[in-house]
């Protein structure tokens, strides 16, 4: 489970995130909606640990961010929306040089088997050769080297064609209810949201969103 209590935030003068609270449990997949600027990118890096909020607290698996850093970190993948991959390595090289890096150690075979579970089957190909989805694939793949507890995912769909979309999002739900990953997920989309998420939270005084998915009859919590 992932607990978040009373998370604020602020950059300077202005307040991003104020007494923020929900949980997640596992194999839930939630989605993040909201204006620009409403805080979703800002809450994601909180929850990555790639910044600290300025009060409230959030625990996984009963692990505090701030007293088990570490533990905490070995749980967690982290998708940005900016794609951030080696263009002049192969995909396997890509996967193999992030390997090294990763809490958990994988075999050659492996890390092509977790490439192919999303349909990524360029393994010898430049990543720069790569189609916009290929790419988005990989940088998926490479969060999912050490098999973390939760992935956080920043528009990771953005811009790519409708068919990589749909082979993300059949990964992504099977991830959460065959291994009980929890997962959340920012976008734009609302029909994505709409079919890829068990529950949206709306973060932001903005109703548009909140009444919208409503009337679709998507389980949504407010959060201004």
């Amino acid at each position: 489970m992932l607990q978040v209590n009373g998370i604020h935030k602020r950059f300077g003068r202005n307040t991003v995130l104020n007494q923020l609270t929900f949980s997640a449990v596992d194999g839930e997949i939630i989605g993040l909606v909201g204006e620009n600027g409403a805080g979703k990118s800002t809450l994601l890096k909180l929850l990555a640990t790639l910044d600290l909020p300025d009060a409230g607290s959030i625990t996984l698996e009963g692990k505090s961010y701030t007293k088990q850093l570490k533990e905490v970190r070995k749980r967690i993948g982290f998708v940005p929306q900016d794609i951030v991959l080696w263009e002049h390595f192969t995909v396997a090289e890509n996967m193999r040089f992030f390997e090294k890096l990763s809490w958990t150690k994988k075999s050659t075979t492996a890390l092509q088997s977790l490439c192919a579970q999303m349909k990524l089957d360029k393994w010898e190909e430049k990543v720069s050769t790569l189609s916009g989805g290929m790419k988005r694939k990989l940088n998926l793949a490479i969060s999912m080297i050490h098999d973390p507890k939760l992935l956080l995912l920043d528009e990771p769909t953005v811009g790519i064609d409708l068919k990589s979309r749909k082979e993300i999002g059949a990964y992504l739900q099977k991830e959460a209810k065959e291994n009980n990953k929890i997962i959340l997920y920012t976008s734009h989309d609302m029909d994505e949201i709409i079919h890829l998420c068990d529950r949206v939270i709306c973060i932001g005084e903005d109703q548009f969103y909140h009444d919208l998915l409503i009337r679709e009859g998507k389980s949504c919590l407010l959060l201004t």
